[in-house]
């Protein structure tokens, strides 16, 4: 899967980013780079701005390298500056804590 930008804002048309494969495309805040996460878990970034004729879009650089794995919608979020992750990693050792749900529980509280 390629990643190719979807802004509202955007001009109508389609633009590629990635050069392989990208996942999980997340805007700045003002709209002028777009962070994506490449195959290895490479946090991405591409400056992006518009132009008489559509988009012009940067070469994607590497920010840096996670264990982020996008299985379940966007394992990540970015501060509106671009300037700080927030990233959802695996639990160490590899091992998913346990989910515990229990049922009823406001029987138990009755004497």
């Amino acid at each position: 899967m390629q990643t190719f930008p979807g802004a509202p804002s955007a001009p109508k048309g389609k633009w590629q980013v990635s050069a392989q494969s990208g996942t999980s495309p997340v805007w700045r805040g003002d709209g002028k780079e777009l962070f994506f996460l490449a195959p290895g878990g490479k946090m991405m970034a591409a400056g992006v701005r518009e132009t008489a004729s559509g988009l012009a879009i940067d070469t994607p650089r590497e920010l840096f390298a996670t264990t982020a794995t996008p299985n379940r919608g966007i394992p990540y979020d970015v501060t509106a500056d671009g300037q700080r992750f927030l990233v959802q990693e695996p639990a160490a050792g590899g091992n998913d804590n346990p989910l515990t749900v229990i049922v009823n529980w406001q029987a138990g509280l009755k004497w």
